[in-house]
């Protein structure tokens, strides 16, 4: 399994009307891949966007999708509501099952490490051995790493809340069991995002 994680940017105050058609798009047996999440940034970056993320099979089927948003006079189905868009592809760490739709919570996380050089061989090693003591605390979405772009990792976490996700993310570092090791020591830039689950996101 592949991903892409794609960020809209929409014109004001036309995220609702976006989404039935954003729906339609990523649904239709006309396009690749299987709609896992869609979500609207609420804290970290501007307003009037949304964060998509879907699967795909094989590299091929990722390929073709790419290449037809790429070449398309109405990326994402939406119309005049878009104004901009990028595409990021990753794999999920290996170890890592597969991304599964359901409610998991009312906010997720997304948060993404540009890491240095030679940087994703220890990572990767170190969240192998972190992430059975830190998910029972509340589940992972996904780890993955970038197949394009500058090398970096992008993980997902949901939560109850904001208040859960402080007391959460609290416990782990006073437990000990987080961040991984060679986690901060490869990361040379990190940026985080809150979003919120939207009406027609499978992970909500």
């Amino acid at each position: 399994m592949l991903y892409e994680l794609a960020t809209l940017t929409l014109k004001l105050y036309t995220v609702p009307k976006a989404l039935s058609a954003l729906e339609a798009y990523t649904t239709s047996d006309s396009t690749g891949g299987q709609l896992l999440g869609c979500w609207e940034p609420e804290h970290g970056v501007i307003v009037g966007k949304l964060l998509v993320l879907r699967g795909f099979e094989n590299a091929e089927e990722l390929t073709e999708e790419r290449r037809r948003v790429l070449t398309s006079s109405d990326p994402f189905g939406i119309g005049e509501h878009l104004t901009a868009f990028q595409v990021e592809s990753y794999a999920p760490f290996p170890f890592l099952p597969p991304v599964e739709p359901g409610h998991y919570g009312s906010v997720y996380e997304f948060r993404t490490y540009h890491l240095k050089v030679g940087g994703l061989v220890p990572t990767m090693a170190g969240w192998e051995a972190a992430v059975p003591e830190r998910t029972p605390l509340y589940p992972l979405t996904t780890a993955m790493y970038g197949l394009d772009g500058v090398p970096r990792i992008t993980h997902i976490w949901p939560f109850p809340d904001l208040n859960a996700r402080l007391k959460i993310r609290r416990d782990s570092y006073e437990r000990g069991i987080w961040p991984p090791q060679n986690g901060p020591e490869n990361i040379a830039q990190a940026t985080s995002t809150i979003a919120l689950p939207t009406p027609i996101s499978p992970l909500s």
